[in-house]
């Protein structure tokens, strides 16, 4: 393979360095065949990769060692990747996972999703998207890290859960904690009660959808007690979004 093949098209009004930031990634896939040029060509944009091809080898690599993301095959030799997705999440990885994979139904896609993807491509893809799906998912992880502004000198601190506003702190329940923490991954967009129905309690919940609406006043309470300025505007027949205050 000639180096044009293995250099990626990148527009050309845009420059290069915008797509650039030096990643570890691990890279999940059954054929080594494929996984090597994907491999050859991530490195030759500055990344550093690891290729595993089975779900046993891979299992305790993200765990062992800190990856920037993760490109994840589902058709492996001893296994559904999907499950080994299940397995990181509940031992609370939280390194961005893409999964690329020929099994890209709309169901398949939706199972990915619910298991813990970032993002799901189906085979083949062009080389370009799949290089932007990985550094979008990282940007959506490092600002996901650390606290979040909430206006009024209020932070919400991840790490310990709570509310904090000029030296003190408003503790947050697991599902307002969780309710809020959606709800400040996207700021400004909407989420609909069952999005956060499924993120927050589970897809096996089933008592009634309006327990979303009573949560989401008692983080009002809380925000409004804190002095916070940010608010969460309801959507008539859509769902709620945040609107972060100044």
């Amino acid at each position: 393979m000639d180096d044009a093949a293995l250099s990626p098209r990148y527009p050309p009004d845009v420059p290069v360095e915008v797509y650039r930031p030096r990643m570890k990634l691990l890279v999940v896939e059954a054929a080594l065949p494929r996984a090597e040029p994907l491999s050859v060509k991530l490195r030759a944009l500055g990344h550093l990769v690891e290729v595993q091809d089975r779900c046993e080898a891979a299992r305790r690599r993200p765990i062992e060692r800190p990856f920037d993301a993760i490109v994840l095959d589902r058709a492996l030799p001893d296994g559904d990747g999907l499950g080994l997705l299940v397995d990181w999440r509940s031992l609370g990885l939280r390194t961005p996972v893409l999964i690329v994979t020929a099994r890209a139904s709309l169901e398949e896609r939706r199972a990915g999703l619910r298991a813990g993807a970032d993002d799901y491509l189906g085979k083949p893809c062009d080389f370009e998207e799949l290089v932007l799906r990985i550094e979008s998912i990282h940007r959506r992880a490092m600002a996901w890290d650390g606290a979040t502004d909430l206006g009024g000198g209020v932070l919400l601190d991840r790490e310990r859960r709570v509310l904090s506003a000029a030296g003190s702190e408003i503790a947050l329940t697991a599902r307002e904690f969780g309710l809020l923490s959606e709800l400040a991954r996207e700021p400004g967009e909407v989420l609909s009660r069952q999005r956060l129905l499924d993120r927050v309690w589970g897809e096996k919940f089933d008592g009634l959808p309006n327990v979303v609406d009573v949560y989401i006043g008692y983080v009002r309470t809380k925000l409004a007690r804190a002095g916070a300025t940010a608010e969460i505007r309801t959507v008539r027949g859509a769902g709620y979004r945040l609107i972060q205050g100044d």
